[in-house]
């Protein structure tokens, strides 16, 4: 069975539609451990409700953000997990954790990649007066927002959107295409090629959501 190990910040609820999936079937693999670098992130409770080992690693102890890094890729190290993935996770990863686990990891963001990077990017597609953005699962690299990309969700902006309407309509595509992606990634199917991602078998040309989703 394939092993995941998973890094919030917050509230958890990438990881719960993630847990979900395992529960349900949908997704063959266990996830070993929940990291976060927040005491309070409501993900740790999650996490602990469905008997999955969790813990908190506060930056404060660590004088570098490498330091920090360090450490808590010796914890995923012993897990020996086929995937690492972010959800939620707002901590800017730096180089060498990125370097020990090259490939394996995975985050979402909430804007169509390589549009509005970093934080806030609903914020940042309302004030750019977009009319139309979303949300993509792509591959960690060095350059932040930045990897390449394997699904991604096209959501419109209404002209009364807030910040918070906005945020609560991507987060129910994301509650979709972020488990998808890791069935895929754990299945086998999805190739990378520079920049390109393939996933085999799958359907492209699809909207709102391309390649089409199999199981969300």
């Amino acid at each position: 069975m394939k092993n995941i190990v998973v890094l919030i910040s917050g509230r958890g609820s990438n990881l719960k539609a993630i847990i979900d999936a395992i529960e349900s079937g949908k997704i063959n693999a266990k996830i070993s451990l929940v990291l976060s670098n927040k005491k309070d992130a409501k993900g740790l409770e999650i996490a602990k409700i469905h008997g999955i080992k969790a813990k908190f690693v506060d930056p404060a102890f660590f004088a570098s953000r490498k330091g920090y890094d360090i450490y808590i890729a010796e914890l995923i190290r012993k897990e020996e997990p086929d995937l690492i993935v972010l959800a939620g996770y707002m901590r800017i990863l730096s180089d060498e954790f990125i370097e020990a686990f090259e490939g394996k990891i995975v985050n979402i963001h909430p804007s169509l990649v390589p549009a509005f990077q970093g934080k806030k990017a609903q914020k940042q597609a309302l004030d750019f007066g977009s009319l139309i953005t979303g949300c993509s699962v792509h591959f960690v690299t060095k350059e932040l927002d930045n990897g390449p990309v394997i699904i991604q969700a096209a959501v419109p902006v209404m002209p009364e959107d807030t910040e918070e309407s906005l945020s609560e309509r991507i987060l129910q595509y994301e509650h979709r295409i972020y488990p998808q992606a890791i069935k895929w990634i754990l299945e086998g199917r999805v190739y990378v090629e520079g920049r390109k991602v393939i996933v085999k078998g799958a359907k492209y040309g699809s909207i709102p959501i391309n390649p089409s989703l199999e199981d969300f």
